[in-house]
């Protein structure tokens, strides 16, 4: 496929090469610019390119960057691809700043499929960049990584889940796009490294009357984390 990512961090650069190494053509863009890439670039084999070329392929486009940056994304390029969008980002409201429309009920991904004008699936996100980088296993091998995949188009949903795949880990079927909720920071599913199983029962033990607390008990561990990466 002809593949196009949008943020350079770990989990970006990370999604580079591998995608990379299954054979699809990929590139790779950030906001400062392809020359701020060739570091990335030789060690993934993506294309570094602008952002805005990065929007225009194809067939997958993958969001990696804080929520705060999202408005700031080729916003007319995005809604007018045919493209599947997959968004991996997280709300951290210290380090994006209060976003109203998901303090007041949208999941995190609703809100960026808002503000793109259009469909998005959400994955990537619960995952750490290390798993990502290093817990792929082969199909069938006990304790396998799972990885939960949710959206409003079964089509896109599996075309995502397809790669997941061919990358060693299992997927499930996570729901609605308004469901999404069950994968973000706090949650049981959250970066825990679970089989198939063990991922069903954390996605169906949270309980949506604790949304606000799981965002907050999240918010309040990465805090330090966000605050070290400022100075």
């Amino acid at each position: 496929m002809n593949i196009g990512i949008i943020g350079s961090g770990n989990i970006g650069s990370t999604l580079a090469r591998h995608l990379v190494s299954l054979g699809h053509e990929v590139s790779i863009g950030n906001s400062r610019g392809p020359q701020s890439l060739a570091a990335i670039s030789a060690d993934t084999g993506a294309t570094a390119v602008t952002a805005e070329e990065a929007a225009r392929s194809r067939d997958l486009v993958i969001i990696a960057v804080p929520q705060a940056a999202v408005p700031q994304l080729p916003l007319e390029t995005l809604r007018s691809s045919s493209a599947v969008v997959v968004d991996t980002g997280n709300y951290y409201p210290t380090r994006d700043g209060a976003i109203v429309e998901i303090d007041n009920g949208l999941t995190d991904s609703q809100w960026v499929a808002t503000v793109l004008g259009r469909p998005v699936i959400k994955a990537f996100n619960s995952i750490l960049a290390g798993s990502l980088a290093q817990g792929g296993l082969p199909a069938g091998t006990p304790g396998r990584i799972c990885v939960p995949v949710a959206g409003d188009d079964p089509e896109s949903k599996t075309l995502v889940q397809d790669v997941i795949r061919a990358m060693g880990f299992d997927t499930i079927d996570a729901g609605s796009l308004a469901g999404s909720w069950r994968q973000q920071p706090g949650t049981f599913a959250y970066c825990r490294d679970l089989d198939a199983t063990s991922l069903a029962a954390a996605l169906a033990q949270a309980d949506e009357d604790q949304i606000a607390s799981y965002r907050k008990k999240a918010d309040e561990e990465a805090a330090p984390y966000f605050t070290s990466a400022k100075t």
